[in-house]
């Protein structure tokens, strides 16, 4: 294929106003994309020489529409970019404006250069120095006179009123177009400074005028003429809307215009101005409701209720969502919106009850919620405020019910049913063709059914329970999947408002006691997944339930294994069994060896994945937590462990034989394992705590047979850990086993001896993955010591400390080699203080001690965040050391007299500039204790201040001093 090189012709710099009029036409003709930009920055070129001003003027002049747009623009972009060059020749460039603008309009000139040529007088409206006030009422006084007349000279004509009678349909025209783009960008302009607030009192000083020609325009009595009648409308959405900012605590402004607003209410109602009147009504409907006074909603309620309307209501119903239908339903949202109290309470007004059924057909649209119906999500979230002002007036009437409550609810139920309809699922041959947006959608319309039926349940109670209960056993009785799956969910959602009300059982009961398990196990394909999915996440949802009627317990189970070997169910059986074992684990303890068989099973098929792998054995473990006495723990708890011991063992197979990543996933498996094994072996919540327990308490994990279930544990962690330790999750898993015996206060399989912490420490170094997060395990392990000082915990503090240092050293005492060890080496430090503070200045450690605390000073003036923040942490904590034994706060308050001044200058480097500013209130605390604590803060502060690496040469010696008296009082 031969390959067409375009040329393309060198452009030469115009000479003539011809040679500029051609290359604006050719602008504005095809071609390709590097022509046009030589055309835009040559042309741009010119319009910003010193010729602009004329040839803007001259552009004009031409025959051509598209040129004379283009020197209305390059009269609008000289006045923005080059006004100071004009001097004391404002008046004349206004008056050249004005003049074209008389002249363009008198000859019918396209509106876009109209609009244009107003642009250019705007923009000279809005310049700081120019004197133009009056300008709305100028033009219309020019028009009159049909020449261009002095500002001073406009208030000896007569008034605006009966000038616009003398006006043509252009020039009026052409005078909405420049008020509408007044106002426009007006409301572009902040409303903080002097500078626009003087912006805004110039706008203000045309209100009367405005009004004038907005009365005059929307007269249908006067002018006939739709095309300006819409115009009209548009241009008092704009003045009406930049009200509500600019003049918000000034009612005297925006009342002069709300005698128009009956006019465009009259309008709604007209096909030629429907469009314009809706949008205005909708706008100020949302976001400026308060501007409408009572007959206007009344007069918006009748509209509503027109033929017209009626007709678009049908559409929708019908299924037609065409445009003008959507638009008028936005409008019937934001009328009910705004009007929501009203339609409440006047219950004798016939408009207003035809508005609440219009309303409610909007629920009623053919077509699925937001992929066909793309109006019932927004009318839903009305349904829901709805909702939400019944419940605060039934609360705030106390005793009196109001009169109009019990039709009100009985709307709110017929709500309620429509959008349970409006939830349920399309197929699957319909869903499949969603994309992700759609999905996303479909998925929040039906978190707002959630909300709408919470929100229901506190004015409806038992009532609405009962029927979706009646709606499930019917679509039971029908094999109507689609609706029990819809009605399943909205039970779902009422689960936490019947969470403590018991009655509410005698309902789940018909439910739980009907072949509802049997039906939808044996219905196998025939069921779809999503409705499968929705049956087993209503089992997680009323586990309370179940721990009140726990004869239920062994057909729920069956079904949820039976749902473990379907993958696109394992996810949620897997979620319900773990909740359930959790919740119900002393009544199940009996079916302990039946759950450890089911297990086995599911391993057999090789049908389980990591996530169901974890929960179902972190169920069987709760259940083994509930095993009385502790010493049948054991053997179950030994057969679960021979599970993991199995993935431990294939990792290590898997590993040696090269597939790291095959490894890698089976050993985060077995470790995950543990971690929920771990957990459920915490006892629970509701199980009284012994305060006189320790860590010495007899029981049977500090005998041979505990110790040993706990040795293996630990063996299958450090063994993943030691031969993967790069990887950031196996490190972080690891970390999580750990930590889930930190919070227990007696002894138990995972209630491990700090030391095993510790030797998870001194075993990683920077090669290690996340090792951040180990010395963080570490500091929160020390933190959780619940006794004032262990000897238990004091070997593994030493053995931290220890490494900690031994880290700081292997990065070379610079924070910026790795932050984020740095930053936990210090706070794994200052989190021994002030309970291991012996450990810290112990005498095996005095050699490395300096090394430390220059190193934290370091971290203090060092531009990386994290270590920055925890230095001050440590020494905010260091420097109120007190109360300790003779020997240990001599040994503190000699390193806090040896290294205050240092610590003052690395502080007053940070506060004086080298710090960020959200970094100075992370600085600000170990100064505030300094001074607070240390009677040479104050010398150590006017040291720093005077010394050559004090980072700011503007701050005067005076205004240091002034500082250090204040901050030293």
């Amino acid at each position: 294929m031969a390959a067409i090189a375009e040329s393309i012709e060198p452009l030469l710099e115009p000479k003539t106003f011809e040679e500029v009029e051609l290359l604006v036409q050719r602008l504005y003709q095809p071609g390709s994309l590097h022509q046009i930009a030589q055309i835009q920055q040559t042309l741009q070129n010119i319009q910003r020489s010193t010729e602009g001003w004329a040839l803007a003027d001259a552009l004009l002049r031409s025959n051509d529409a598209n040129v004379r747009f283009f020197g209305a623009l390059t009269f609008t972009i000289k006045i923005n970019t080059d006004w100071l060059s004009l001097g004391d020749n404002s008046p004349k460039l206004l008056e050249t404006l004005l003049s074209w603008l008389l002249r363009l309009v008198s000859v019918n000139e396209r509106p876009l250069v109209v609009r244009k040529l107003c642009s250019a007088l705007v923009a000279h409206f809005f310049q700081p120095t120019a004197q133009w006030t009056r300008c709305i009422r100028h033009i219309i006084c020019s028009f009159y006179t049909d020449t261009v007349i002095s500002e001073n000279d406009i208030d000896n004509l007569p008034p605006s009123t009966n000038l616009m009678q003398h006006l043509n349909a252009s020039q009026v025209m052409a005078a909405l177009f420049f008020a509408t783009t007044v106002v426009e960008e007006a409301g572009k302009l902040g409303f903080e400074t002097i500078q626009t607030h003087q912006y805004h009192e110039k706008t203000a000083a045309s209100i009367d005028d405005i009004v004038t020609i907005l009365s005059c325009v929307l007269d249908n009595a006067m002018i006939t003429d739709t095309v300006l009648t819409n115009e009209g409308i548009k241009c008092c959405q704009s003045w009406i809307m930049y009200a509500q900012r600019a003049w918000f605590k000034k009612d005297q402004y925006l009342s002069r215009f709300k005698c128009l607003t009956p006019y465009i209410i009259e309008y709604f109602g007209l096909t030629e101005t429907t469009d314009t009147s809706r949008e205005f009504l909708i706008d100020v409907l949302n976001n400026f409701p308060s501007y409408l006074v009572p007959s206007d909603y009344e007069h918006i309620a009748r509209a509503l209720n027109s033929p017209l309307c009626n007709s678009f209501v049908h559409n929708l119903h019908d299924g037609e969502f065409d445009v003008d239908s959507v638009s008028f339903s936005r409008l019937l949202l934001a009328f009910g919106d705004a009007t929501v109290q009203d339609l409440v309470q006047k219950t004798d007004n016939s408009d207003y009850a035809s508005i609440l059924s219009l309303l409610e057909g909007l629920l009623k649209c053919k077509g699925y919620a937001v992929v066909d119906d793309e109006i019932c999500a927004q009318a839903l979230e009305f349904w829901i405020t709805f909702a939400e002002y019944l419940t605060d007036s039934l609360f705030a009437s106390g005793d009196d019910r109001p009169i109009w409550i019990n039709s009100a609810l009985q709307l709110l139920m017929r709500i309620v049913e429509a959008s349970w309809k409006k939830s349920m699922l399309p197929p699957p041959d319909i869903t499949s063709s969603w994309d992700h947006d759609t999905r996303t959608g479909f998925k929040a319309f039906r978190a707002d059914v959630e909300d709408l039926l919470q929100s229901s349940y506190t004015l409806l109670g038992l009532d609405l329970f009962e029927r979706f209960v009646q709606f499930a056993l019917q679509a039971l009785c029908d094999g109507a999947w689609y609706h029990l799956e819809a009605t399943l969910f909205c039970l779902n959602a009422l689960a936490d408002s019947v969470a403590e009300e018991n009655i509410a059982d005698q309902n789940l009961v018909q439910i739980f006691s009907s072949s509802f398990f049997s039906q939808i196990t044996d219905g196998g394909a025939f069921v779809p997944i999503q409705c499968q999915q929705t049956a087993v996440t209503m089992v997680n949802r009323y586990t309370a339930f179940f721990e009140r009627h726990i004869d239920y317990l062994p057909q729920v189970l069956n079904f949820l294994f039976t749902r473990l070997q379907t993958s696109d169910m394992a996810n949620h059986s897997s979620k319900a069994i773990l909740a359930l074992c959790y919740s119900c684990r002393k009544a199940l303890t009996p079916e302990l060896h039946a759950f450890l068989y089911q297990y086995e099973r599911l391993l057999s098929q090789d049908l389980v994945d990591i996530i169901t792998k974890e929960r179902v054995i972190g169920a069987i473990a709760a259940i083994v937590q509930a095993v009385t006495p502790a010493e049948n723990m054991l053997a179950p708890l030994d057969r679960i462990l021979l599970f993991v011991q199995v993935d431990v063992q294939n990792c290590l197979r898997l590993l040696n034989s090269g597939l790291v990543e095959e490894a890698q996933s089976i050993g985060l498996a077995a470790l995950k394992c543990l971690v929920s094994i771990g957990k459920a072996m915490r006892i629970p919540d509701e199980v009284p705590i012994d305060l006189r327990s320790s860590p010495s308490t007899p029981t049977i994990w500090n005998e041979d047979s505990g110790l040993a279930i706990q040795s293996r544990i630990a063996q299958c962690y450090e063994t993943v850990f030691s031969s993967l330790q790069s990887d950031g999750d196996i490190v972080e898993t690891t970390c999580q086993i750990l930590r889930t015996g930190y919070t227990e206060t007696t002894p138990g399989p995972f209630v491990f001896s700090p030391l095993k912490t510790a030797d998870l420490v001194v075993n990683s170094g920077l090669s290690t993955a996340r090792l951040g997060h180990i010395l963080d395990t570490a500091g929160l392990m020390l933190s959780r010591n619940r006794t004032e000082y262990s000897n238990h915990f004091k070997p593994a503090a030493s053995k931290c400390f220890e490494h900690s240092i031994h880290l700081v050293a292997a990065i070379e005492y610079d924070p910026a080699i790795d932050p984020e060890v740095a930053s936990s080496c210090i706070e794994l430090v200052g989190k021994m203080i002030p309970r291991y503070l012996d450990i810290i200045f112990a005498p095996q450690f005095q050699s490395l001690l300096p090394s430390f605390f220059i190193f934290s000073m370091r971290c203090l003036v060092s531009p990386e965040i994290l270590p920055k923040r925890s230095s001050a942490s440590f020494w905010t904590s260091f420097v109120q050391i007190e109360e300790q034994s003779t020997e240990i706060q001599s040994m503190v308050d000699g390193a806090t007299q040896f290294y205050g001044p240092d610590l003052a200058r690395a502080l007053m480097r940070g506060i004086g500039g080298e710090a960020a500013r959200s970094d100075l209130d992370s600085l600000s605390e170990p100064l505030k204790k300094l001074v607070y604590k240390q009677s040479r803060a104050k010398q150590w502060l006017r040291d720093a201040l005077a010394s050559d690496d004090f980072p700011s040469q503007v701050v005067s010696d005076v205004d240091k001093r002034i500082w250090l008296q204040k901050v030293v009082k």
